[in-house]
């Protein structure tokens, strides 16, 4: 029979469609197995097949699952607010809601081909306001916990975008969405304090079972220091600098203190002479992003206080500096310049010809101007002697005695940046009162809906275009019921993304984000599929939000995703697919000429799963052929299958212990290439006929890959059910078991032939069989045999002289 993939496809979508095979149902009695891919922000370039890859990834994992017994929940929607839906509408000319609709149709119609089990009934929309209602509600929870809270700071200010962004969200000092210099700003500014949550975190990575690179990635962004908080008293001014030192037993060589420009302090410190000098270089330090504040090999600049400080254990004064290498939202700010023993300040001082004081000495060697590695204490009075481990603990112990310092942690993470100063996002739940200040919209006055605009683009004041629209502005305050104003900053889009997945354990709930019932069968996410760019951002924000709100009751567990895998990139040329670089393959055009299964098999076997692969038509055509291949051949024995025989039976058995061993490894490439030598074998012995335990095992194996195939397969070997009501094929260990090994003859070590025994042949068998050999002859004939070795399954081995 003639394979025709697009009916066939055609066929079985409509069947899914009106069976509803793909349901998931909370009460079925298996257990539960729950595998999410990333949702995706339906953007206006629609799907290429770079996309398809983590989307089949997932889908042929579900099905494998569901053919082991597992009730499967694998669900989509939608992560439609935020900065990317909202620019590509302004570039368009079309409002946002218009093209988040429009490009969500499309993104539909483009994964419904790929035929993938998702439970379309789950679907969810960050945009909906039967969604973000409880976006809103955990807002709220966290305002009265006091994690969310208002702050006026410099924060990252993205010129193009017009709005403020978190530290995440800049890479090498330019925006992440447009890629434009970002600048410094102050401004009032919405704050979650993830911070709070920074140690469990940390802690909890261990018990996850994610790769490596993601675990340290994210320890990294965490980034827990332990130290010191150490304070030096200020000379001539009230009030003291207060530093973080992972240094402490360096105390006695710390020759000057250096401020960000930012610091508080830096105004009321700074002394006549020097304030022309101090505000100009402000001016030009907060120009620059911390990255370009960050370079390592950079000449170090910056501007004298006037000012000084008392050291805690000597009779010294320190002068305070400013510069730009020192930044504002890591420590504290300050730091005492240790230049003997850290890079950056040895630099400095060189600069600017400031004492440099070494006091760790190597334990063997000279003693050098810059030092940095382990040690023994010197010029530092009653630490001398002492390692670098020992005198960081003295070294606290005795400035803790003056008063002076007290063991701390610190961490590179900051609190996160929660607000926008656009229009497409969540409306932040707050009403600002004159009397009562910043009160939270009670929760059955929720959701604060998004208003109808015509002007939406963003308008660079500072504040969203919300601002401009007195209807929502003012409002009366739900605590004393006076005249009040609305919060019009809106949320980002990481608000929705942060714990959607928890909403497709209960998507129609209007009474609460989600029943106890169903968020105890279906959570955590056992499976967690998306791309390695997420690895900070999301993840982290996810688990801090799913603790939170396990530290609510609402959930049992305080970690989302139990099991992550990040898929590498599709490439084209060396190169990531992209629109702009006329580098994307369309998937419809492929499906239109190959059909949905050849494609899902293609991203498969295009390479392992985690790696980063390069796209081949001419790879995507061997798979075409290899399907069609394989119908034929299930096609032309379905109706009249022969009697299992014993070389069909041991051909099986071996497939399907080798097929699963690479399918529990998640190496479907190699799963794939299986199919094919099976398929071959298959063919060879297919003039006796092929049995329908072969016929049906094939047909079964294959189908997470090529499900529409599968079924069609399943149908005409008899079956009136779906090919997923089936179970994965099982085997016997006993057929891998070869009857026939080939061993290695040896003379005196080396080898001179190769002879075909028994599997179980015994070992004075197996050498007289050996010595038999007329190949033999010439090097055993007329020497006397001393010893005769036989390793089963392997050798045997004369050895003569």
């Amino acid at each position: 029979m003639e394979y025709k993939p697009q009916e066939i496809e055609r066929k079985w979508k409509e069947r899914w469609r009106e069976t509803g095979v793909h349901r998931a149902h909370g009460k079925s009695g298996k257990p539960k197995y729950y595998c999410l891919d990333m949702f995706p922000y339906p953007s206006g370039n629609g799907l290429h097949v770079g996309h398809w890859r983590g989307y089949t990834i997932s889908d042929v994992w579900s099905r494998y699952k569901r053919l082991h017994g597992y009730e499967i929940l694998h669900p989509m929607g939608w992560d439609a607010f935020g900065l990317p839906a909202e620019n590509y509408a302004i570039q368009n000319g079309i409002h946002p809601r218009i093209a988040t609709e429009r490009n969500i149709a499309n993104f539909k119609r483009q994964l419904e081909e790929i035929g993938a089990m998702y439970d379309w009934e789950r679907e969810v929309n960050t945009t909906d306001p039967s969604f973000y209602r409880w976006t809103q509600y955990f807002f709220v929870k966290m305002f009265e916990r006091g994690l969310a809270y208002r702050k006026k700071m410099p924060i990252n200010w993205c010129p193009s975008c017009k709005t403020g962004l978190a530290n995440e969200e800049v890479v090498e000092g330019k925006c992440e969405r447009c890629g434009a210099e970002v600048t410094k700003r102050e401004m009032d500014q919405w704050m979650l304090k993830i911070t709070a949550y920074a140690d469990r975190l940390l802690d909890d990575l261990d018990k996850l079972d994610w790769p490596e690179h993601v675990k340290r990635m994210q320890r990294a962004w965490i980034g827990r220091s332990e130290g010191a908080r150490i304070r030096f008293q200020l000379v001539d001014h009230d009030g003291e600098i207060e530093v973080f030192s992972t240094r402490p037993d360096t105390i006695y060589g710390a020759t000057y203190m250096v401020l960000a420009p930012e610091h508080p302090l830096v105004q009321s410190i700074t002394t006549p002479p020097q304030r022309a000098a101090v505000e100009a270089y402000i001016e030009e330090a907060l120009r620059k992003s911390n990255i370009e504040r960050q370079v390592v090999d950079k000449t170090k600049t910056g501007v004298f206080t006037g000012a000084y400080v008392q050291h805690p254990l000597l009779d010294r004064k320190l002068p305070v500096w400013i510069a730009d290498y020192v930044l504002m939202d890591y420590g504290t700010g300050a730091i005492m310049a240790v230049p003997a023993h850290d890079e950056r300040d040895y630099e400095f001082a060189k600069q600017f010809q400031l004492d440099i004081i070494p006091v760790v000495k190597p334990l063997a060697g000279e003693t050098e101007e810059l030092y940095t590695g382990d040690g023994v204490m010197y010029n530092s009075g009653p630490l001398d002697g002492q390692t670098v481990a020992e005198a960081k603990k003295a070294a606290i112990d005795l400035l803790a005695q003056t008063g002076h310092a007290e063991a701390a942690v610190t961490y590179r993470l900051r609190d996160w940046v929660f607000a926008r100063q656009r229009y497409w996002g969540e409306p932040i739940p707050i009403v600002h009162c004159p009397k009562c200040g910043a009160v939270a919209v009670p929760e059955d006055q929720l959701p604060v809906t998004l208003p109808d605009v015509e002007r939406y683009e963003p308008t660079g004041t500072g504040e969203s275009p919300l601002a401009a629209i007195p209807s929502f502005v003012h409002t009366t305050c739900p605590k004393c019921g006076g005249p009040a104003e609305r919060e019009t900053d809106t949320m980002p889009q990481w608000a929705g993304s942060c714990w959607y997945f928890l909403r497709y354990a209960d998507p129609h709930n209007d009474k609460a984000p989600f029943s106890k019932e169903a968020i105890d069968y279906w959570l955590p996410v056992d499976m967690y599929i998306g791309g390695v760019e997420h690895a900070v951002l999301h993840l982290l924000y996810s688990r801090f939000y799913v603790k939170f709100i396990y530290d609510l009751g609402l959930i049992q567990f305080d970690e989302p995703f139990q099991r992550l895998f990040t898929q590498g990139m599709i490439t084209l040329n060396g190169a990531k697919m992209s629109k702009s670089k006329g580098n994307v393959v369309n998937p419809d055009d492929i499906i239109a000429a190959y059909g949905v299964d050849a494609l899902r098999m293609y991203e498969m076997f295009v390479g392992p799963p985690e790696d980063e692969a390069e796209w081949s038509t001419n790879g995507l055509e061997g798979v075409a052929r290899f399907l069609s291949r394989t119908y034929r051949l299930v096609s032309a024995h379905a109706a009249n299958p022969s009697r299992e025989r014993p070389a069909l039976t041991k051909l099986r058995h071996r497939f399907v212990a080798s097929l699963t061993e690479r399918m529990e490894g998640f190496r479907f490439n190699t799963a794939v290439s299986a199919f094919m030598e099976y398929v071959n074998a298959l063919s060879s012995e297919a003039k006796d006929g092929i049995d329908r335990a072969s016929l049906e095992t094939l047909t079964v194996a294959i189908a997470p890959f090529a499900p529409h195939l599968g079924e069609e397969m399943w149908s005409l070997l008899g079956h009136e059910s779906s090919v997923f009501d089936a179970t994965w094929p099982t085997y016997d260990e006993a057929w891998l078991k070869d009857d026939e090994v080939e061993i290695a003859v040896q003379v005196n070590g080396r080898v001179r032939t190769r002879l075909t025994v028994a599997a179980d042949i015994g070992q004075e068998d197996a050498i007289e069989r050996a010595k038999a050999l007329p190949e033999l002859a010439e090097w055993v004939e007329g020497k006397e045999i001393v010893k005769q070795i036989y390793v089963p399954g392997r050798l045997v081995n004369i050895v003569v002289r």
